[in-house]
Protein backbone atom coordinates (compact mmCIF):
# COMPACT_ATOMS: atom_id res chain seq x y z
CA UNK A 1 0.00 0.00 0.00
CA UNK A 2 1.53 3.30 -1.09
CA UNK A 3 1.30 6.59 0.82
CA UNK A 4 -1.39 8.02 -1.49
CA UNK A 5 -3.70 5.06 -0.91
CA UNK A 6 -3.11 5.22 2.84
CA UNK A 7 -4.06 8.92 2.93
CA UNK A 8 -7.24 8.23 0.92
CA UNK A 9 -8.36 5.60 3.41
CA UNK A 10 -8.31 8.13 6.22
CA UNK A 11 -11.66 9.38 7.42
CA UNK A 12 -12.51 12.97 8.33
CA UNK A 13 -12.31 12.01 11.96
CA UNK A 14 -8.81 10.56 11.49
CA UNK A 15 -7.69 13.67 9.57
CA UNK A 16 -8.84 15.85 12.41
CA UNK A 17 -7.19 13.58 14.95
CA UNK A 18 -3.85 13.91 13.16
CA UNK A 19 -4.06 17.70 13.08
CA UNK A 20 -5.31 17.88 16.65
CA UNK A 21 -2.50 15.58 17.80
CA UNK A 22 0.08 17.88 16.21
CA UNK A 23 -1.59 20.91 17.77
CA UNK A 24 -1.74 19.21 21.17
CA UNK A 25 1.99 18.43 21.04
CA UNK A 26 2.79 22.04 20.23
CA UNK A 27 0.39 23.25 22.89
CA UNK A 28 1.93 20.96 25.49
CA UNK A 29 5.43 22.18 24.66
CA UNK A 30 4.38 25.82 24.83
CA UNK A 31 2.31 25.07 27.92
CA UNK A 32 5.28 23.63 29.78
CA UNK A 33 7.45 26.58 28.78
CA UNK A 34 4.72 29.06 29.70
CA UNK A 35 4.17 27.36 33.05
CA UNK A 36 7.90 27.54 33.81
CA UNK A 37 8.03 31.20 32.79
CA UNK A 38 4.90 32.03 34.77
CA UNK A 39 6.32 30.32 37.83
CA UNK A 40 9.64 32.14 37.37
CA UNK A 41 7.82 35.48 37.04
CA UNK A 42 5.69 34.73 40.09
CA UNK A 43 8.72 33.76 42.17
CA UNK A 44 10.60 36.92 41.20
CA UNK A 45 7.56 39.11 41.87
CA UNK A 46 6.97 37.43 45.23
CA UNK A 47 10.65 37.84 46.16
CA UNK A 48 10.53 41.53 45.25
CA UNK A 49 7.21 42.23 46.97
CA UNK A 50 7.39 39.92 49.97
CA UNK A 51 11.11 40.03 50.84
CA UNK A 52 13.29 42.79 49.35
CA UNK A 53 10.82 45.71 49.57
CA UNK A 54 9.81 44.92 53.20
CA UNK A 55 13.53 44.55 54.07
CA UNK A 56 14.24 48.06 52.72
CA UNK A 57 11.35 49.45 54.71
CA UNK A 58 12.54 47.75 57.89
CA UNK A 59 16.13 48.97 57.25
CA UNK A 60 14.86 52.53 56.89
CA UNK A 61 12.89 52.19 60.13
CA UNK A 62 16.01 50.74 61.80
CA UNK A 63 17.99 53.80 60.69
CA UNK A 64 15.29 56.07 62.06
CA UNK A 65 15.27 54.16 65.35
CA UNK A 66 19.03 54.59 65.76
CA UNK A 67 18.72 58.30 65.01
CA UNK A 68 15.94 58.60 67.62
CA UNK A 69 18.22 56.97 70.18
CA UNK A 70 21.08 59.37 69.44
CA UNK A 71 18.76 62.40 69.51
CA UNK A 72 17.17 61.28 72.79
CA UNK A 73 20.55 60.76 74.52
CA UNK A 74 21.93 64.11 73.30
CA UNK A 75 18.81 65.98 74.41
CA UNK A 76 18.88 64.39 77.87
CA UNK A 77 22.58 65.16 78.31
CA UNK A 78 21.99 68.80 77.38
CA UNK A 79 18.83 69.46 79.41
CA UNK A 80 18.57 66.69 81.95
CA UNK A 81 14.86 66.28 81.04
CA UNK A 82 13.96 62.66 81.76
CA UNK A 83 11.18 62.64 79.13
CA UNK A 84 13.76 63.14 76.38
CA UNK A 85 15.09 59.64 77.10
CA UNK A 86 11.81 58.03 75.96
CA UNK A 87 12.90 57.83 72.23
CA UNK A 88 16.17 56.24 73.40
CA UNK A 89 14.45 53.59 75.54
CA UNK A 90 11.72 52.93 73.01
CA UNK A 91 14.29 52.78 70.20
CA UNK A 92 16.26 50.04 71.96
CA UNK A 93 13.12 47.83 72.07
CA UNK A 94 12.20 48.57 68.44
CA UNK A 95 15.81 48.09 67.28
CA UNK A 96 15.90 44.44 68.32
CA UNK A 97 12.61 43.69 66.58
CA UNK A 98 13.78 45.38 63.39
CA UNK A 99 17.09 43.49 63.46
CA UNK A 100 15.17 40.19 63.68
CA UNK A 101 12.74 41.19 60.94
CA UNK A 102 15.47 42.28 58.49
CA UNK A 103 17.55 39.21 59.31
CA UNK A 104 14.55 36.96 58.58
CA UNK A 105 13.92 38.65 55.21
CA UNK A 106 17.55 38.58 53.96
CA UNK A 107 18.67 35.29 55.48
CA UNK A 108 19.66 34.03 52.00
CA UNK A 109 22.00 37.00 51.31
CA UNK A 110 25.26 36.74 53.37
CA UNK A 111 26.56 40.18 52.38
CA UNK A 112 23.49 42.01 53.68
CA UNK A 113 23.49 39.87 56.83
CA UNK A 114 27.12 40.90 57.41
CA UNK A 115 26.20 44.59 57.16
CA UNK A 116 23.31 44.02 59.55
CA UNK A 117 25.54 42.35 62.14
CA UNK A 118 28.08 45.16 61.87
CA UNK A 119 25.32 47.71 62.54
CA UNK A 120 24.13 45.67 65.53
CA UNK A 121 27.65 45.45 66.98
CA UNK A 122 28.39 49.13 66.33
CA UNK A 123 25.12 50.28 67.96
CA UNK A 124 25.72 48.02 70.95
CA UNK A 125 29.27 49.43 71.33
CA UNK A 126 27.96 53.02 71.08
CA UNK A 127 25.47 52.41 73.85
CA UNK A 128 27.99 50.56 76.02
CA UNK A 129 30.89 52.99 75.64
CA UNK A 130 29.06 56.29 75.28
CA UNK A 131 25.31 56.47 75.85
CA UNK A 132 24.85 54.38 78.98
CA UNK A 133 27.84 55.82 81.01
CA UNK A 134 26.96 59.45 80.22
CA UNK A 135 23.24 58.90 80.88
CA UNK A 136 24.16 57.38 84.25
CA UNK A 137 26.38 60.37 85.14
CA UNK A 138 23.68 62.84 84.06
CA UNK A 139 21.09 61.04 86.15
CA UNK A 140 23.48 61.32 89.10
CA UNK A 141 23.47 65.13 88.55
CA UNK A 142 27.10 65.15 87.44
CA UNK A 143 28.00 67.82 84.87
CA UNK A 144 28.72 66.66 81.32
CA UNK A 145 31.37 68.53 79.36
CA UNK A 146 31.26 69.27 75.68
CA UNK A 147 34.21 67.01 75.08
CA UNK A 148 32.34 64.11 76.70
CA UNK A 149 29.24 64.79 74.60
CA UNK A 150 31.26 64.93 71.40
CA UNK A 151 33.19 61.75 72.23
CA UNK A 152 30.43 59.52 70.90
CA UNK A 153 30.12 61.27 67.54
CA UNK A 154 32.71 59.11 65.68
CA UNK A 155 31.03 55.91 66.82
CA UNK A 156 27.59 57.08 65.69
CA UNK A 157 29.01 58.37 62.39
CA UNK A 158 30.24 54.85 61.79
CA UNK A 159 26.71 53.57 62.49
CA UNK A 160 25.35 56.04 59.91
CA UNK A 161 27.86 54.84 57.35
CA UNK A 162 26.96 51.19 58.02
CA UNK A 163 23.22 51.88 57.65
CA UNK A 164 23.86 53.70 54.37
CA UNK A 165 25.85 50.69 53.18
CA UNK A 166 22.96 48.39 54.19
CA UNK A 167 20.47 50.55 52.30
CA UNK A 168 22.71 50.59 49.23
CA UNK A 169 23.00 46.78 49.30
CA UNK A 170 19.24 46.41 49.61
CA UNK A 171 18.68 48.90 46.77
CA UNK A 172 21.11 47.00 44.59
CA UNK A 173 19.39 43.70 45.41
CA UNK A 174 16.00 45.24 44.61
CA UNK A 175 17.24 46.60 41.27
CA UNK A 176 18.68 43.21 40.36
CA UNK A 177 15.37 41.51 41.19
CA UNK A 178 13.46 44.08 39.10
CA UNK A 179 15.77 43.50 36.13
CA UNK A 180 15.31 39.73 36.35
CA UNK A 181 11.53 40.19 36.66
CA UNK A 182 11.40 42.42 33.56
CA UNK A 183 13.45 39.90 31.57
CA UNK A 184 11.18 37.04 32.67
CA UNK A 185 8.04 39.03 31.81
CA UNK A 186 9.45 39.94 28.38
CA UNK A 187 10.27 36.31 27.63
CA UNK A 188 6.87 35.24 28.87
CA UNK A 189 5.11 37.76 26.62
CA UNK A 190 7.07 36.55 23.60
CA UNK A 191 6.10 32.99 24.45
CA UNK A 192 2.43 34.00 24.51
CA UNK A 193 2.81 35.73 21.14
CA UNK A 194 4.40 32.59 19.74
CA UNK A 195 1.55 30.46 21.14
CA UNK A 196 -1.09 32.72 19.60
CA UNK A 197 0.73 32.68 16.28
CA UNK A 198 0.91 28.89 16.39
CA UNK A 199 -2.79 28.65 17.16
CA UNK A 200 -3.63 30.97 14.25
CA UNK A 201 -1.51 28.91 11.87
CA UNK A 202 -3.09 25.72 13.17
CA UNK A 203 -6.56 27.24 12.72
CA UNK A 204 -5.73 28.20 9.16
CA UNK A 205 -4.47 24.68 8.48
CA UNK A 206 -7.68 23.24 9.94
CA UNK A 207 -9.76 25.56 7.73
CA UNK A 208 -7.88 24.48 4.60
CA UNK A 209 -8.21 20.82 5.58
CA UNK A 210 -11.91 21.27 6.32
CA UNK A 211 -12.42 22.90 2.93
CA UNK A 212 -10.62 20.23 0.92
CA UNK A 213 -11.60 17.15 2.93
CA UNK A 214 -15.14 17.97 4.05
CA UNK A 215 -16.75 21.09 2.58
CA UNK A 216 -16.08 20.40 -1.08
CA UNK A 217 -17.25 16.75 -1.02
CA UNK A 218 -20.26 17.75 1.06
CA UNK A 219 -21.16 20.47 -1.48
CA UNK A 220 -21.15 17.86 -4.22
CA UNK A 221 -23.26 15.55 -2.08
CA UNK A 222 -25.67 18.38 -1.24
CA UNK A 223 -26.17 19.39 -4.88
CA UNK A 224 -26.80 15.80 -5.92
CA UNK A 225 -29.22 15.27 -3.01
CA UNK A 226 -31.11 18.42 -4.02
CA UNK A 227 -31.52 17.05 -7.52
CA UNK A 228 -33.03 13.90 -6.05
CA UNK A 229 -35.23 15.93 -3.69
CA UNK A 230 -36.63 17.90 -6.63
CA UNK A 231 -37.87 14.65 -8.16
CA UNK A 232 -34.97 13.52 -10.34
CA UNK A 233 -34.62 10.12 -8.67
CA UNK A 234 -32.33 8.84 -11.46
CA UNK A 235 -29.59 11.39 -10.68
CA UNK A 236 -26.47 9.56 -9.33
CA UNK A 237 -24.88 10.49 -5.99
CA UNK A 238 -21.09 11.12 -6.38
CA UNK A 239 -18.74 9.48 -3.85
CA UNK A 240 -15.62 11.62 -3.32
CA UNK A 241 -13.48 12.80 -0.40
CA UNK A 242 -12.46 10.94 2.75
CA UNK A 243 -13.62 7.39 3.40
CA UNK A 244 -16.50 8.24 5.70
CA UNK A 245 -17.91 10.91 3.34
CA UNK A 246 -17.72 8.40 0.48
CA UNK A 247 -19.62 5.93 2.67
CA UNK A 248 -22.26 8.58 3.39
CA UNK A 249 -22.63 9.23 -0.34
CA UNK A 250 -23.08 5.51 -0.98
CA UNK A 251 -25.66 5.30 1.81
CA UNK A 252 -27.53 8.29 0.40
CA UNK A 253 -27.57 6.65 -3.00
CA UNK A 254 -28.92 3.46 -1.43
CA UNK A 255 -31.53 5.56 0.35
CA UNK A 256 -32.49 7.12 -2.98
CA UNK A 257 -33.29 3.70 -4.39
CA UNK A 258 -35.33 2.83 -1.30
CA UNK A 259 -37.29 6.08 -1.54
CA UNK A 260 -38.76 4.99 -4.83
CA UNK A 261 -40.07 1.82 -3.23
CA UNK A 262 -41.21 3.78 -0.17
CA UNK A 263 -43.28 6.11 -2.34
CA UNK A 264 -45.33 3.23 -3.61
CA UNK A 265 -45.79 1.96 -0.07
CA UNK A 266 -46.83 5.43 1.14
CA UNK A 267 -49.50 5.62 -1.53
CA UNK A 268 -50.91 2.34 -0.31
CA UNK A 269 -50.82 3.63 3.27
CA UNK A 270 -52.58 6.83 2.18
CA UNK A 271 -55.43 4.80 0.81
CA UNK A 272 -55.59 2.84 4.06
CA UNK A 273 -55.62 6.06 6.10
CA UNK A 274 -58.45 7.43 3.99
CA UNK A 275 -60.47 4.33 4.78
CA UNK A 276 -59.67 4.67 8.49
CA UNK A 277 -60.66 8.36 8.44
CA UNK A 278 -64.00 7.43 6.96
CA UNK A 279 -64.45 4.82 9.70
CA UNK A 280 -63.63 7.43 12.36
CA UNK A 281 -66.19 9.80 10.89
CA UNK A 282 -68.76 7.04 11.07
CA UNK A 283 -67.82 6.34 14.67
CA UNK A 284 -68.17 10.05 15.48
CA UNK A 285 -71.67 10.01 14.01
CA UNK A 286 -72.47 6.92 16.05
CA UNK A 287 -71.08 8.61 19.18
CA UNK A 288 -73.28 11.68 18.62
CA UNK A 289 -76.27 9.36 18.13
CA UNK A 290 -75.37 7.54 21.36
CA UNK A 291 -75.13 10.84 23.24
CA UNK A 292 -78.53 11.84 21.88
CA UNK A 293 -79.95 8.53 23.10
CA UNK A 294 -78.35 9.17 26.50
CA UNK A 295 -80.05 12.57 26.64
CA UNK A 296 -83.32 10.88 25.72
CA UNK A 297 -82.76 8.31 28.46
CA UNK A 298 -82.15 11.09 30.96
CA UNK A 299 -85.41 12.72 29.91
CA UNK A 300 -87.30 9.44 30.18
CA UNK A 301 -85.70 8.66 33.55
CA UNK A 302 -86.54 12.08 34.93
CA UNK A 303 -90.14 12.16 33.65
CA UNK A 304 -91.62 8.97 32.24
CA UNK A 305 -90.00 6.48 34.67
CA UNK A 306 -90.85 8.53 37.74
CA UNK A 307 -94.50 8.99 36.78
CA UNK A 308 -95.42 5.29 37.35
CA UNK A 309 -93.54 5.33 40.63
CA UNK A 310 -95.50 8.36 41.80
CA UNK A 311 -98.77 6.60 40.80
CA UNK A 312 -97.76 3.46 42.67
CA UNK A 313 -96.95 5.43 45.81
CA UNK A 314 -100.13 7.56 45.51
CA UNK A 315 -102.55 4.66 44.92
CA UNK A 316 -100.95 2.56 47.66
CA UNK A 317 -101.48 5.42 50.08
CA UNK A 318 -105.10 5.83 48.87
CA UNK A 319 -105.61 2.07 49.21
CA UNK A 320 -104.35 2.17 52.77
CA UNK A 321 -106.49 5.20 53.59
CA UNK A 322 -109.74 3.86 52.06
CA UNK A 323 -109.53 0.23 53.10
CA UNK A 324 -107.64 0.66 56.35
CA UNK A 325 -110.45 -1.06 58.27
CA UNK A 326 -110.49 -4.01 55.89
CA UNK A 327 -106.73 -4.56 56.01
CA UNK A 328 -104.94 -6.29 58.79
CA UNK A 329 -101.49 -5.32 60.10
CA UNK A 330 -99.75 -7.49 57.54
CA UNK A 331 -101.62 -5.81 54.67
CA UNK A 332 -100.83 -2.32 55.93
CA UNK A 333 -97.18 -3.36 56.32
CA UNK A 334 -97.10 -4.56 52.72
CA UNK A 335 -98.50 -1.23 51.53
CA UNK A 336 -95.87 0.68 53.50
CA UNK A 337 -93.20 -1.54 51.93
CA UNK A 338 -94.56 -0.71 48.46
CA UNK A 339 -94.66 3.04 49.18
CA UNK A 340 -91.15 2.97 50.67
CA UNK A 341 -89.80 1.03 47.69
CA UNK A 342 -91.33 3.46 45.20
CA UNK A 343 -89.98 6.44 47.16
CA UNK A 344 -86.50 4.93 47.34
CA UNK A 345 -86.65 4.13 43.63
CA UNK A 346 -87.43 7.79 42.91
CA UNK A 347 -84.48 8.84 45.06
CA UNK A 348 -82.17 6.40 43.26
CA UNK A 349 -83.31 7.70 39.85
CA UNK A 350 -82.77 11.33 40.89
CA UNK A 351 -79.33 10.58 42.33
CA UNK A 352 -78.38 8.58 39.25
CA UNK A 353 -79.45 11.47 37.04
CA UNK A 354 -77.36 13.91 39.07
CA UNK A 355 -74.40 11.56 38.87
CA UNK A 356 -74.68 11.20 35.08
CA UNK A 357 -74.91 14.97 34.59
CA UNK A 358 -71.55 15.67 36.28
CA UNK A 359 -69.14 16.83 33.57
CA UNK A 360 -71.85 16.59 30.91
CA UNK A 361 -74.41 19.27 31.73
CA UNK A 362 -72.67 21.01 34.63
CA UNK A 363 -69.48 22.26 33.00
CA UNK A 364 -69.42 26.05 33.32
CA UNK A 365 -65.77 26.40 34.27
CA UNK A 366 -64.45 29.69 35.59
CA UNK A 367 -62.53 31.10 38.54
CA UNK A 368 -64.41 30.07 41.71
CA UNK A 369 -63.91 31.41 45.24
CA UNK A 370 -64.12 28.30 47.43
CA UNK A 371 -64.99 30.41 50.46
CA UNK A 372 -68.29 31.40 48.81
CA UNK A 373 -69.05 27.82 47.72
CA UNK A 374 -68.36 26.54 51.25
CA UNK A 375 -70.61 29.27 52.67
CA UNK A 376 -73.41 28.22 50.32
CA UNK A 377 -73.01 24.54 51.21
CA UNK A 378 -73.17 25.38 54.93
CA UNK A 379 -76.31 27.44 54.33
CA UNK A 380 -77.92 24.48 52.55
CA UNK A 381 -77.00 22.22 55.48
CA UNK A 382 -77.88 24.75 58.19
CA UNK A 383 -80.83 22.69 59.51
CA UNK A 384 -78.83 19.47 59.72
CA UNK A 385 -75.88 21.26 61.37
CA UNK A 386 -78.18 22.86 63.94
CA UNK A 387 -80.04 19.61 64.72
CA UNK A 388 -76.84 17.60 65.09
CA UNK A 389 -75.05 20.31 67.10
CA UNK A 390 -72.08 20.04 64.74
CA UNK A 391 -69.15 22.45 64.85
CA UNK A 392 -67.43 23.26 61.53
CA UNK A 393 -63.84 24.51 61.81
CA UNK A 394 -62.78 26.12 58.55
CA UNK A 395 -59.77 28.13 57.31
CA UNK A 396 -60.00 31.89 57.20
CA UNK A 397 -59.22 32.00 53.49
CA UNK A 398 -59.58 29.23 50.91
CA UNK A 399 -57.85 29.54 47.52
CA UNK A 400 -59.47 30.37 44.21
CA UNK A 401 -60.03 27.31 41.99
CA UNK A 402 -60.87 26.99 38.29
CA UNK A 403 -64.01 24.86 38.01
CA UNK A 404 -67.78 24.62 37.95
CA UNK A 405 -69.40 26.62 40.80
CA UNK A 406 -72.44 24.31 41.13
CA UNK A 407 -70.32 21.14 41.23
CA UNK A 408 -67.94 22.58 43.82
CA UNK A 409 -70.89 23.53 46.02
CA UNK A 410 -72.24 19.97 45.65
CA UNK A 411 -68.77 18.67 46.60
CA UNK A 412 -68.68 20.56 49.91
CA UNK A 413 -72.33 19.79 50.61
CA UNK A 414 -71.95 16.03 50.07
CA UNK A 415 -68.76 15.79 52.15
CA UNK A 416 -70.12 17.78 55.10
CA UNK A 417 -73.53 16.06 54.83
CA UNK A 418 -71.80 12.67 54.92
CA UNK A 419 -70.04 13.64 58.18
CA UNK A 420 -73.35 14.83 59.68
CA UNK A 421 -75.11 11.60 58.70
CA UNK A 422 -72.42 9.32 60.15
CA UNK A 423 -71.76 11.27 63.37
CA UNK A 424 -70.99 9.42 66.60
CA UNK A 425 -73.92 9.31 69.04
CA UNK A 426 -71.72 9.67 72.15
CA UNK A 427 -69.80 12.87 71.33
CA UNK A 428 -70.49 16.24 69.73
CA UNK A 429 -69.66 16.32 66.03
CA UNK A 430 -66.61 18.40 65.05
CA UNK A 431 -65.77 18.87 61.36
CA UNK A 432 -62.40 20.43 60.47
CA UNK A 433 -61.47 21.64 56.98
CA UNK A 434 -57.80 22.19 56.11
CA UNK A 435 -55.86 22.98 52.95
CA UNK A 436 -52.26 23.28 51.75
CA UNK A 437 -50.50 24.01 48.47
CA UNK A 438 -48.63 20.95 47.16
CA UNK A 439 -47.53 22.39 43.79
CA UNK A 440 -47.52 25.76 42.05
CA UNK A 441 -51.11 25.38 40.85
CA UNK A 442 -52.40 22.43 42.88
CA UNK A 443 -54.03 22.45 46.33
CA UNK A 444 -54.78 19.57 48.68
CA UNK A 445 -57.85 19.80 50.90
CA UNK A 446 -58.91 17.57 53.80
CA UNK A 447 -62.14 17.17 55.75
CA UNK A 448 -61.77 15.51 59.16
CA UNK A 449 -64.57 14.53 61.54
CA UNK A 450 -64.91 12.57 64.78
CA UNK A 451 -67.80 10.40 63.62
CA UNK A 452 -68.12 6.63 63.53
CA UNK A 453 -65.23 6.25 61.07
CA UNK A 454 -64.55 3.69 58.30
CA UNK A 455 -62.37 0.59 58.39
CA UNK A 456 -59.30 0.95 56.11
CA UNK A 457 -60.36 -2.16 54.16
CA UNK A 458 -63.34 -0.19 52.81
CA UNK A 459 -61.21 2.81 51.71
CA UNK A 460 -62.01 2.25 48.02
CA UNK A 461 -65.51 0.85 48.41
CA UNK A 462 -66.97 4.04 49.92
CA UNK A 463 -66.43 5.91 46.64
CA UNK A 464 -68.25 3.32 44.48
CA UNK A 465 -71.78 4.24 43.40
CA UNK A 466 -74.64 2.60 45.36
CA UNK A 467 -72.17 0.90 47.74
CA UNK A 468 -73.33 0.96 51.36
CA UNK A 469 -71.53 -0.10 54.53
CA UNK A 470 -74.62 0.10 56.74
CA UNK A 471 -78.23 -1.02 56.48
CA UNK A 472 -80.97 1.37 55.34
CA UNK A 473 -82.62 1.05 58.75
CA UNK A 474 -79.46 2.40 60.45
CA UNK A 475 -78.64 5.18 57.95
CA UNK A 476 -80.80 6.53 55.14
CA UNK A 477 -79.58 7.40 51.67
CA UNK A 478 -78.79 5.77 48.34
CA UNK A 479 -75.00 5.42 48.67
CA UNK A 480 -74.21 7.88 45.92
CA UNK A 481 -72.86 10.89 47.87
CA UNK A 482 -69.15 10.03 47.99
CA UNK A 483 -69.32 8.56 44.48
CA UNK A 484 -70.64 11.96 43.35
CA UNK A 485 -67.73 13.65 45.17
CA UNK A 486 -65.26 11.34 43.43
CA UNK A 487 -66.70 12.12 40.00
CA UNK A 488 -66.71 15.89 40.68
CA UNK A 489 -63.07 15.89 41.83
CA UNK A 490 -61.90 13.73 38.92
CA UNK A 491 -63.86 15.92 36.49
CA UNK A 492 -61.77 18.84 37.79
CA UNK A 493 -58.51 16.97 37.20
CA UNK A 494 -57.93 15.97 40.85
CA UNK A 495 -58.25 12.84 42.96
CA UNK A 496 -59.96 11.94 46.23
CA UNK A 497 -59.07 9.32 48.80
CA UNK A 498 -59.60 8.17 52.38
CA UNK A 499 -56.61 8.84 54.65
CA UNK A 500 -56.17 5.38 56.17
CA UNK A 501 -53.32 6.64 58.38
CA UNK A 502 -55.76 8.77 60.38
CA UNK A 503 -56.48 6.82 63.60
CA UNK A 504 -57.86 9.47 66.00
CA UNK A 505 -61.53 8.51 65.64
CA UNK A 506 -63.70 9.44 62.72
CA UNK A 507 -62.39 9.80 59.17
CA UNK A 508 -60.26 12.14 57.09
CA UNK A 509 -61.08 12.50 53.40
CA UNK A 510 -58.48 14.23 51.22
CA UNK A 511 -58.83 15.57 47.69
CA UNK A 512 -56.89 17.79 45.28
CA UNK A 513 -58.02 20.63 43.03
CA UNK A 514 -56.12 22.86 40.62
CA UNK A 515 -56.10 26.64 40.50
CA UNK A 516 -55.31 26.81 36.76
CA UNK A 517 -57.39 25.91 33.74
CA UNK A 518 -57.50 22.16 33.15
CA UNK A 519 -56.31 21.06 29.70
CA UNK A 520 -58.71 19.30 27.41
CA UNK A 521 -56.60 16.12 27.57
CA UNK A 522 -56.73 16.09 31.37
CA UNK A 523 -60.48 16.73 31.38
CA UNK A 524 -60.99 13.92 28.90
CA UNK A 525 -58.89 11.56 31.05
CA UNK A 526 -60.80 12.57 34.18
CA UNK A 527 -64.15 12.10 32.46
CA UNK A 528 -63.05 8.68 31.14
CA UNK A 529 -61.90 7.60 34.58
CA UNK A 530 -65.18 8.80 36.05
CA UNK A 531 -67.17 6.87 33.46
CA UNK A 532 -65.20 3.70 34.12
CA UNK A 533 -65.79 4.16 37.85
CA UNK A 534 -69.53 4.53 37.20
CA UNK A 535 -69.64 1.32 35.15
CA UNK A 536 -67.73 -0.48 37.92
Amino acid sequence: MNASTAWRRLTVHQWFLLVLAAIMIVVMIFGVIAAVMLQRTTDLADDLVDRISPARIEAAELQGTLLDQETGVRGFLLTGNRQLLEPYERGMADEQRQYERVEELVRDEPEILSHLRQISEASAAWRRDYAEPLVAERQAASPISNAQMESGKPAFDRIRALTETLNDSLAQSRQQARDELIQAQTLRNWMFVAMITTFLVAGLAMAVLLRRAVVRPLDELRMASREVAEGNFDHPIPAHGPADIREVALDVDAMRTKLVAALETSREHEATLSTQAADLDAQAVELRRSNAELEQFAYVASHDLQEPLRKIATFCQLLEKRYTDALDDRGRQYIRFAVDGATRMQGLINDLLSYSRVGRLYDARRAVNLNLKLDKALDNLATGIEESGATVERPDDLPQITGDPMLLTMLWQNLIGNSIKFRHPDRPLVIRIDHEQVEESEWRFSLTDNGIGVDPEFADKIFVIFQRLHSREAYSGTGIGLAMCKKIVENHGGRIWLDTAYQDGGIRICFTLRSDTLSSEARFAAATASSEGSRT
